[in-house]
């Protein structure tokens, strides 16, 4: 794993003020997209905690592991505090991130080297 690129840690939760989980990713789309849907066994599949509810960006992989282990660590109502500072309605930060992309970002994510448009020629 490259620990110079880039990392986000990140709170999920079930709904307002419900079962949350902290993790860290280098991409967060690709990540949070898996937990929505169930696609890894454990604790958000169990527990149905799916809504991103705070990011936040780190220049490294590392710096954003140890964010997350901090993070983990706390007292439940601070890390309460911390989604509330910038997200007082506990909206789903994943829809909004992903209304403004179009759909061929997932695709380009899915096919690496592909272009859409750059099919090869008969």
């Amino acid at each position: 794993m490259d620990e110079d690129v880039g990392g986000y840690v990140y709170i999920l939760a079930s709904g307002r003020n419900g079962t949350l989980y902290a993790g860290s990713t280098r991409d967060l789309l690709r990540r949070v997209h898996e937990h929505r849907e169930g696609l890894l066994p454990g604790f958000t599949r169990k527990y149905g905690v799916t809504r991103l509810v705070w990011f936040e960006a780190h220049e490294s992989v590392a710096a954003a592991h140890r964010r997350e282990g901090s993070i983990k660590r706390w007292r439940r109502a601070w890390k309460i505090a911390l989604v509330e500072k910038s997200n007082p309605q506990w909206r789903d930060l994943y829809e909004e991130i992903t209304s403004n992309l179009l759909p061929v970002t997932f695709l380009n994510n899915t096919l690496p080297g592909r272009v859409l448009g750059d099919e090869p020629s008969a």
